[in-house]
């Protein structure tokens, strides 16, 4: 296990919207627009998702742990809001308001020249309660690493049943 840093979790971070644009720009919709069944995510949909965290998530809660204000609660999240947010933009509309978004928020996260003491500060969290500052930019790290395999994994599954008897060497097809 590495040990958290800021510059650490920025080389991530900063890299994520080109991760996003190389695997999914221009591609089909056959690629990009389906899930695995039910209620789960395409890839458009992730980038969405995203783009709601980088306006609602990550800076805004730093900004309320860093804040000198007596209330230190976050707004809850809003999980799906990709849904109504994103209707009728295209995928490279999004991956761009996304992109952009992300330059500003890693300004602002730079800008704030975080020591290891601001790591300690608290915020409250709606559901797990008490989180620090370090938790959080953590998460926000782990948050996108997740999400680009989510969009592998179902990518993956639409060649699943196509894959014959090699599914068994694919544990991205296991589940």
């Amino acid at each position: 296990m590495i040990e958290f840093s800021i510059s650490k979790s920025i080389a991530i971070l900063e890299r994520t919207p080109s991760v996003l644009r190389s695997l999914l720009q221009d591609l089909p919709n056959d690629w990009t627009m389906h899930n695995e069944g039910g209620e789960t995510w395409s890839p458009y949909d992730i980038v969405g998702h995203y783009i709601h965290g980088e306006k609602t998530d990550w800076i805004p809660r730093m900004q309320i742990i860093l804040s000198n204000a007596g209330n230190k609660t976050f707004e809850p999240f809003d999980r799906f809001a990709q849904f109504t947010e994103s209707k009728g933009k295209t995928l490279t509309r999004l991956l761009d308001e996304f992109a952009s978004l992300r330059e500003k928020n890693i300004e602002i996260f730079r800008s704030a020249q975080i020591t290891d003491e601001m790591l300690k500060r608290t915020g409250a969290h709606p559901t797990f309660g008490t989180v620090t500052l370090q938790q959080l930019l953590a998460t926000w790290v782990a948050h996108d690493l997740n999400h680009i395999w989510q969009i592998a994994q179902v990518m993956a599954v639409q060649y699943k049943e196509h894959t014959g008897p090699w599914v068994e060497f694919l544990g991205i097809l296991k589940r």
